[in-house]
């Protein structure tokens, strides 16, 4: 409620001119606003101020140059509306929700003010005008974009219907920090309401205050007015890269990732021209197409970044690099790690853990350990995947010495190693041609941590008995792992079968492959190669062409 003492009384007392009809008198009418509402209504120029008497004929020119005059009608006021206000007490007047919507619309009819609607007081008693809804121009009134609505549809506001307020306080400076604590109080309605008010009344609420206003819309689930008033601060250019960052990130958030990238398309030009446009809006965009594991498009706004000459944050990179190797993308996951190295960008722990694990797919060991030396020197204790990552990479790259410095750094710094160190272990052992310590470390896990013993590290053990020849090895841990209900595979008994081979035993070849389909395991094509070699070495031709006619049935 807004309370206004003493509040003067202010007449219009018309005089004969020319352009009236013969039926209109000098009279005076009594009109319950202030003058500064009627320099709104009519200009600023200053007729007469209280009591405030005004030549018809003034008026009625001043409206023909503004094109509200038909010839016929007096006025248009179609957009007046107020509620109705208490008389005096005590010299104070008080307003109930005194809200004045002062708008006109060119194409309504005009209507002539009748004796019962006209403003005169006799007896000095506030005869009130008639109810009338606020009219929003059309101007202000902005279609959304297409697309599908929000879930919360039934909570929207519109522009059109929101009621305007008439502004004592004229400030936009003042006026843009009520419309902040608005929105920052989630009191959507009210904030867009005083938005719409300013911009009727030609005031421009500041970046920050629209901004505000648009986060406070977009959590209450009125994405279509926020559309709006975007449009409506992106045409009156105080958009800032945030406002962008906002609306795309909503879009992306109700409409889907496809909408957004169509939205951003479209304001590109405008954004990078305007100077509006800046590396978090960029930055939005890649975190969209992250969520939607859509890394083309995450690389191409990467390679727009570029192209419009912004230097990407420590966020860009997080986000690419984090994207990348998701998707699967080691090498463009490596390259963004080394851009970001390039701009002076120090990665935190988790893009590293995050490159370390893509160098174990590309067997870059050499990239990897730099990294890991770099979390040494940092003073970040690596956690035990990293540790299993640099151990695996370095195994697979043939580095059985420094797999095995990882490993005893690992367990200095209190970690307990579990399978998959142990799986690397083995493999640093057996790529470094190191056939006997490979078995001779997977006999202590069996001793030390049988538990832990799975069907990789017993395939790990059986492929270096394999190169030994070690076929009677084989069998023991062939018959172990089927004693111990684990899933048999045909990688297994190939491994056995190529034991035989190397030993030159192509009868206890052939009982291990009887075996296997007894097992109702399904031989593949190295299992019937390896069979063959060993049945032509011990010159076991009926059994070739058995085999043979069993692969090609």
């Amino acid at each position: 409620m807004m309370l206004l003492r003493g509040c003067p009384e202010t007449c219009i007392t018309s005089y004969g001119s020319p352009l009236e009809s013969s039926s209109f008198k000098r009279k005076r009418f009594r009109v319950p606003f202030y003058y500064h509402q009627l320099n709104f209504l009519w200009g600023k120029e200053r007729i007469c101020r209280n009591p405030l008497t005004v030549d018809r004929s003034v008026v009625l020119s001043m409206m023909a140059k503004s094109g509200r005059w038909n010839g016929s009608n007096l006025l248009e006021m179609s957009g007046i509306s107020y509620l109705p206000f208490s008389k005096r007490r005590d010299n104070l007047l008080s307003f109930s929700s005194f809200k004045v919507g002062l708008v006109y619309e060119k194409e309504a009819s005009m209507s002539t003010w009748s004796q019962k609607n006209q403003f005169i007081s006799n007896n000095h008693e506030d005869i009130q005008p008639p109810f009338v809804t606020p009219v929003v121009p059309q101007e202000l009134i902005i279609e959304p974009r297409s697309g599908p609505s929000s879930a919360n549809s039934e909570m929207k506001h519109h522009l059109s219907e929101v009621k305007l307020h008439y502004l004592e306080e004229r400030d936009e400076e003042t006026l843009s920090k009520r419309i902040l604590s608005l929105s920052r109080s989630n009191k959507g309605r009210s904030a867009l309401e005083l938005y719409t008010s300013m911009e009727v009344c030609g005031l421009q609420p500041n970046a920050h205050a629209c901004n505000s206003l648009l986060s406070c819309l977009l959590r209450n689930g009125s994405l279509n007015d926020a559309l709006r008033v975007f449009e409506m601060i992106r045409k009156k250019e105080i958009t800032t890269g945030h406002t962008y960052s906002l609306m795309l990130k909503a879009v992306a958030s109700i409409q889907g990732c496809d909408s957004a990238l169509e939205m951003f398309d479209a304001l590109e030009e405008e954004g990078i021209s305007k100077k509006k446009f800046d590396a978090i809006v960029y930055n939005t965009m890649i975190s969209v197409c992250g969520k939607a594991k859509k890394w083309v498009e995450a690389e191409r706004m990467w390679r727009k970044l570029r192209q419009n000459a912004f230097r990407g944050t420590k966020i860009t990179y997080d986000l690419l690099i984090s994207i990348f190797v998701q998707c699967g993308q080691t090498e463009l996951a490596v390259d963004a790690y080394h851009e970001m190295i390039q701009n002076g960008l120090e990665p935190n722990e988790d893009i590293m853990k995050a490159i370390i694990a893509s160098c174990t797919k590309e067997g870059n060991w050499a990239l990897a350990l730099n990294i890991f030396q770099k979390m040494l020197n940092g003073g970040i204790k690596p956690n035990i995947i990293t540790f299993n990552s640099m151990i695996n990479c370095l195994a697979k790259a043939g580095k059985g010495d420094l797999a095995f410095s990882i490993y005893d750094m690992m367990k200095s710094l209190g970690h307990t190693p579990d399978t998959y160190t142990w799986s690397a272990l083995l493999c640093a052992l057996y790529r470094s041609n190191r056939y006997a310590d490979a078995l001779q470390l997977f006999e202590g896990i069996k001793t030390e941590q049988h538990s832990q013993l799975n069907a990789q590290i017993y395939n790990s053990a059986l492929i270096s008995c394999q190169r030994l020849g070690l076929w009677e090895r084989s069998l023991q841990l062939l018959w172990q792992m089927e004693r111990s209900g684990m899933q048999m595979s045909t990688v297994s008994y190939n491994h056995a079968i190529g034991a035989c081979e190397v030993a030159r035993e192509p009868h206890v070849a052939l009982q291990v492959y009887q075996h296997m389909v007894h097992r109702e395991c399904v031989p593949d094509t190295f299992t019937y190669l390896s069979l063959i070699r060993t049945c032509v070495w011990g010159s076991l031709w009926t059994e070739v062409e058995e085999i043979l006619e069993l692969k090609y049935l």
